[in-house]
């Protein structure tokens, strides 16, 4: 999708809803490896379903990060999703990439919900429909991300010292660090299930194509405020019991029952998410699901995953190829760090000027 790219590094940063995680990479043999990480939690309600509320705190925070001095580049990649992003495969009659670049904001009236002089608009073609079994059609990828939203991610991450580069989608910069891992599977249908504090982006790919994407506006916050709602905890208290840590003679024992019933009410909308892909694809299969994000590491969530849809489950390794040493930067807990990270070590494989 993007190949080894030795120019200029620039640094993933994935603005979550409650951290913002930041990683530089830096070629090494035929792989990467991590020259800078770091995290830092951002208030409480500072974004809420993708939109920058407070936009101080973020880059406050965005400053704090950037305060560990093993960061070497200004230049930025970050990312967006949720309701303001649409990413849509559409059929067109077949065209040169000329016509298409002049044709495309025409095309894309049709299948956006907003008025397109209010988006910024990308595509890439997955299928040119000149092989051997054309149709005269050809497949692109639609991506289309409200400009309001892009200015004020950009302006975040500007007032806090840096120069954004690239924006993103958090669907995408999955699916690259998954191929930079994982390699290229032709034929396999992999759903690539990325669990934040708000939101759940999916991504559904065969070999170097995506699928299928969306973002379910729902995520960790709802474990917690499910566990602050029916023990009357004030929120602190209800995410420490959701990681499993007593407070206050409340054990996690008394708490799993809640989680148990969110994870429900989560599979239903995973549910959905399925049922639209199949209804549109030509496949019905789903080799295997691989998880990351916070959320996913809520009890028993993989498990619950794997009993329903009955497809092999699996934690993302964004670091499986990506020489990282979690002691170097300061990092006490791993396999959290590994759960959340995938999305700014997608970024950090970007360059400027790509597409």
């Amino acid at each position: 999708m993007f190949g080894f790219n030795k120019s200029k590094p620039i640094v993933g940063l994935d603005i979550g809803s409650s951290a913002v995680k930041a990683v530089e990479l830096k070629p090494s043999g035929k792989g990467y490896r991590v020259v800078a990480f770091a995290i830092e939690p951002i208030p409480p309600d500072s974004i809420v379903d993708g939109a920058v509320i407070d936009g101080t705190a973020v880059a406050d925070a965005i400053r704090r990060l950037f305060e560990n001095t093993a960061f070497k580049s200004k230049d930025v990649a970050a990312s967006l999703s949720g309701n303001a992003v649409i990413v849509k495969k559409i059929n067109l009659p077949v065209m040169t990439e000329a016509d298409l670049g002049e044709s495309i904001v025409w095309e894309a009236e049709q299948y956006i919900p907003f008025d397109v002089q209010d988006v910024n608009l990308d595509y890439q073609i997955l299928d040119a429909g000149t092989g051997e079994n054309a149709k005269g059609t050809m497949d692109v990828l639609l991506v289309a991300a409200k400009k309001e939203k892009i200015a004020d991610y950009t302006g975040v991450i500007a007032r806090a010292g840096r120069t954004p580069v690239v924006v993103d989608v958090d669907a995408f910069a999955l699916q690259n660090a998954y191929e930079v891992n994982y390699g290229i599977e032709p034929g396999a249908v992999i759903v690539l299930l990325n669990a934040g504090a708000s939101a759940i982006n999916v991504n559904i790919v065969s070999g170097d194509q995506s699928l299928f994407t969306r973002d379910i506006s729902i995520g960790g916050n709802a474990y917690t405020e499910a566990v602050q709602k029916e023990l009357n905890l004030p929120f602190d208290a209800a995410e420490q019991l959701k990681k499993g840590l007593p407070v206050d003679g409340v054990t996690f024992h008394d708490v799993q029952p809640v989680l148990h019933a969110m994870t429900e009410n989560v599979l239903l909308e995973v549910q959905k998410t399925f049922d639209f892909f199949k209804a549109t694809a030509a496949s019905d299969r789903i080799d295997r699901i691989v998880l990351s994000g916070g959320a996913s590491r809520v009890d028993g969530f993989a498990q619950a995953l794997q009993e329903r849809f009955g497809s092999a489950v699996v934690s993302f390794d964004p670091f499986r190829t990506v020489s990282f040493d979690p002691a170097k930067f300061g990092v006490t807990d791993p396999e959290n760090i590994m759960a959340t990270a995938a999305v700014a070590v997608g970024l950090a494989l970007r360059r400027v000027g790509d597409r």
